[in-house]
Order: structure tokens, then C-alpha cells, then sequence
């Protein structure tokens, strides 16, 4: 074999883009590796924390939910046992306030004949001025004593009949400008407490 023989079968084949003065095939880029994928067991892993999470929150709102109720049924408790108190409170004070006026009223009831002799003392005729005077000025004191105490005298003279607070015991013609039914004379003087009748006036009636 010649020496040009040899050169042109050792000679490298030319890329035919590169003869034609274009540009040399470029290597085609390497594909991006590929991220491993996540293991199984972090996935569980973060699983299993997001339904402890989740299991915490609702027990959780359920103790929350609970301490509302006890809250509530404790708040409606104290309701009850403050209206409980002020129903107790005041029916002490009513009951108070009537076992007074029941021991004024029995006090009173023993002290009035006493005041009825000496209103008819003070009326008698009397030659002894000092014991008059004397006899009027106590009636004075008893009747400051009354109006302390709250206790009234029932008028009754010239007035219509009423049995809720008198006690008839004589009826008599009724006199010119007179009504009939109405009071004409009292013999005895009514006293009352507040609307508790200490004793009923003893009266005389005009026909």
C-alpha cells in the first residue's frame, strides 16, 4: 500500500455540518436528578402529628365547651339562691315588722280603759284646777305616745256606719240635719295600727 493510501484511511471522518462551515452538534444537557422520594415513614410520621394536633384541639373545645355549661348551671345556681335569700330576707322583715305591731298592739290594748278613766276624768266637772290640769297633760303624753308608736285614733263621730271599724250598740232617731246610719254619739274611742284594728270605736247610730 502507497503512503497517501495510508494517510487518507488514517485521516478522521469530518462532520459534514462542520465542511459546511456550520455550527459543531452541541451534547445534548444532562436531565436534572431526580429529588428522592419522601421515605413512607416521615410522611406517617407527619401524619400521625397533624391527628394528634387535630385530637388535642377537640378535646380541647370539649373541656372548653364543658367549663361554659358548669359555668352557666353554677351562674343560674347563684341566681336562685340569691332570689332564694332576698324572698327569705324580706319575709323575715315582714314577719318582724307583724310580730312588733301584734306586741304594740297588745300593749296598747291594756293601756287604753286606762285612758278612757282618765278621758272621763278630764271631762267630769272639777273644783280642783292642778288635778284637771294634771289629768289632761298625762292624756297629752299618752296621745305623743300613740302617734310615736304609730297608732291612731278611728274618728268616727258624724260619719256613716262602718262595721270594719265600730260597734254599734244603740240606734236612735235620726235628729233634724241628721242622716240615718250615721254616728251620733261614741261612748267608747276606736284605735288602729297602720290597718290592724287595735279596737273597734263603741258608737250610737242615728235611725
Amino acid at each position: 500500500m502507497s503512503e497517501e493510501t495510508k494517510k487518507t484511511a488514517e485521516a478522521p471522518e469530518q462532520d459534514p455540518a462542520a465542511e459546511a462551515g456550520g455550527p459543531a452538534e452541541q451534547p445534548a444537557p444532562e436531565a436534572a436528578p431526580e429529588q428522592p422520594a419522601e421515605p413512607q415513614s416521615e410522611a406517617k410520621k407527619k401524619d400521625g402529628w397533624f391527628n394528634k394536633k387535630n385530637r388535642e384541639a377537640e378535646a380541647m373545645k370539649a373541656k372548653l365547651d364543658a367549663a361554659e355549661k358548669a359555668a352557666d348551671k353554677a351562674k343560674d345556681q347563684l341566681l336562685r339562691l340569691a332570689a332564694e335569700y332576698d324572698n327569705y330576707r324580706k319575709r323575715s322583715t315582714r314577719e318582724a315588722d307583724q310580730k312588733f305591731n301584734d306586741g304594740v298592739s297588745y300593749a296598747v290594748g291594756q293601756i287604753i280603759p286606762i285612758l278612757d278613766t282618765l278621758d272621763m276624768a278630764a271631762n267630769a266637772p272639777c273644783t280642783d284646777d292642778n288635778y284637771k290640769k294634771g289629768v289632761v297633760m298625762t292624756l297629752e303624753k299618752a296621745d305623743k305616745a300613740f302617734q310615736t308608736l304609730h297608732v291612731e285614733e278611728i274618728e268616727v263621730l258624724g260619719k256613716p256606719f262602718d262595721p270594719n271599724f265600730m260597734n254599734a250598740v244603740q240606734q236612735v232617731p235620726a235628729q233634724e240635719g241628721q242622716e240615718s246610719g250615721t254616728v251620733v254619739t261614741v261612748y267608747q274611742k276606736g284605735y288602729k295600727l297602720g290597718d290592724k284594728i287595735v279596737r273597734h270605736a263603741t258608737v250610737v247610730v242615728a235611725e
